[in-house]
């Protein structure tokens, strides 16, 4: 017994001289707070409201109906992505909520699901947007790559005189920052409308926007001169024709 309370009392010493765990602290981090639209809910204004009239001319209604008829008619509400893009380039460039609600009548769908797509898909613009419409990516690769996209960004925004988000006073340009658009090889490079211009530089990205601003249609693809993805020394494969579907087949069976 003795010495069951020797080895107690030891015990008790050990522990008293130990440090005491302090509790950790769970941080709260508030983010910023986000204006109503830019977290993917509609609020009414003057110019975006179900009031606002919008349906597919004669002309994109014979395409919408094309689409929809590539699809099981059960299964044409499908064909949501294509119409909301449509419905996007009628409405110069801009999908309101008009657009939307025309879609899901169209689809015969709940409204609630063309929201769903509409406001997840970064293609769709649920504010309006010049009819130049700039889409700079300023992820890694264009980063890093050429000049960098940060050179470019400096240089749109001195030469238009905007930031990101905003539109030109002239109403010719509105600029946005984007993610990877896909031509990383051909980095730094920007989307203007359905085009991409390709390894740019701050003399070329001033020559593309003034080419925009006088209403001309620069030449799209790398401004390097290059063809397309080739590296310095030039186009090193598929330098002749491909050939086509079937070449290797073997002959049928007589």
């Amino acid at each position: 017994m003795v010495r069951a309370a020797v080895r107690s009392l030891l015990r008790q010493a050990t522990a008293a001289t130990r440090p005491t765990a302090k509790p950790v602290a769970r941080t709260f981090i508030t983010s910023a707070s986000t204006r109503s639209d830019a977290i993917f809910v509609h609020r009414d204004t003057d110019y975006n409201n179900p009031k606002i009239p919008f349906s597919f001319n004669t002309e994109n209604r014979k395409v919408a109906d094309e689409i929809i008829s590539r699809y099981p008619p059960q299964y044409k509400k499908a064909a949501v992505i294509p119409l909301l893009d449509l419905g996007q380039r009628q409405n110069k460039g801009w999908t309101s909520i008009s657009v939307m609600n025309h879609v899901a009548e169209v689809l015969e769908m709940p409204r609630m699901r063309v929201y769903e797509v509409a406001t997840f898909y970064t293609m769709f613009n649920r504010e309006p947007v010049a009819p130049n419409f700039v889409q700079l990516c300023t992820t890694t690769p264009c980063m890093l790559g050429g000049c960098g996209s940060d050179s470019i960004l400096e240089t749109i925004q001195k030469h238009l005189k905007v930031k990101p988000g905003q539109t030109t006073p002239d109403g010719k340009f509105t600029l946005v920052e984007v993610e990877c658009l896909g031509a990383c090889s051909n980095a730094p490079m920007m989307a203007v409308g359905d085009d991409y211009y390709e390894d740019l530089t701050p003399e070329t990205t001033i020559k593309i926007l003034n080419a925009f601003a006088a209403g001309e249609k620069p030449k799209p693809g790398p401004q390097s001169g290059r063809r397309t993805s080739e590296n310095s020394a030039g186009l090193t494969t598929l330098t002749s024709e491909p050939y086509g579907p079937g070449a290797f087949c073997q002959p049928e069976f007589q």
